[in-house]
């Protein structure tokens, strides 16, 4: 439990401390260099889930909130009935990682828009007293990690692209999308040691099919 609940802390702590100094210091599409031409603060807001994937429909800003709230409870059961087996620690972990970073996204959906005014051409005002730019859960996520590592030019015999510009790593985001992308990949690279029990019930199962397949001794 001590193990989840730092690893929330932490994360959430540190995504919501630069988020809030960035909306209360830079206003949108501003930028500044962090180090060098690698990785630029480019303050900008999204309605969408992660690296600013939004839903094109009808009150999908709404709906896209209520998914998040009922994806962190279904985290929230998942990680409390790990914590009860006494699941590896770095599952633990990675649950935990990815959970830190739904709340995370979701206190912004829910909140910014209620305690900031909006942030077009100027610094946003924080508890403004004629309120904020939206209402609950209407509120947009803040994103400002920026690293745009290699540009160029694609040559002109290149299939389909020839002659385009090309960058990489174009998507800006948080912390809090870092968060959920490094607990999915820990599981992906170590699903292994995460679920050693699920490895031994399938040989286990092998085993009786064996046993049951077998001649009987004459």
């Amino acid at each position: 439990m001590k193990k989840a609940l730092s690893t929330i802390f932490l994360v959430l702590l540190i995504d919501q401390t630069l988020k809030i100094w960035v909306k209360t210091h830079m206003y949108l599409e501003q930028e500044w260099p962090a180090l060098g031409h690698w990785f630029y603060l480019h303050f900008t807001e999204n309605n969408g889930m992660a690296f600013g994937v939004e839903w094109g429909i009808p009150g999908g800003k709404l709906l896209l909130s209520l998914f998040r709230i009922g994806a962190v409870a279904a985290i929230v059961w998942y990680l409390f009935g790990l914590i009860k087996r006494q699941a590896p620690g770095g599952l633990i972990i990675s649950i935990s990682l990815i959970f830190a970073g739904a709340v995370g996204n979701i206190i912004d959906s829910a909140f910014y828009g209620l305690i900031f005014t909006d942030s077009y051409h100027k610094v946003a005002t924080l508890m403004p007293a004629d309120g904020g730019y939206a209402g609950f859960l209407h509120g947009k996520v803040v994103d400002m990690l920026y690293f745009p590592i290699l540009s160029g030019t694609f040559p002109d015999w290149f299939p389909l692209w020839g002659g385009e510009e090309f960058l990489f790593f174009r998507p800006i985001f948080n912390v809090a999308d870092s968060s959920i992308t490094i607990g999915v990949f820990l599981i992906l690279v170590f699903q292994k040691r995460f679920f050693p029990h699920e490895k031994k019930v399938l040989k286990t199962e092998e085993q009786v099919h064996a046993v049951e397949e077998a001649p009987a001794a004459s």
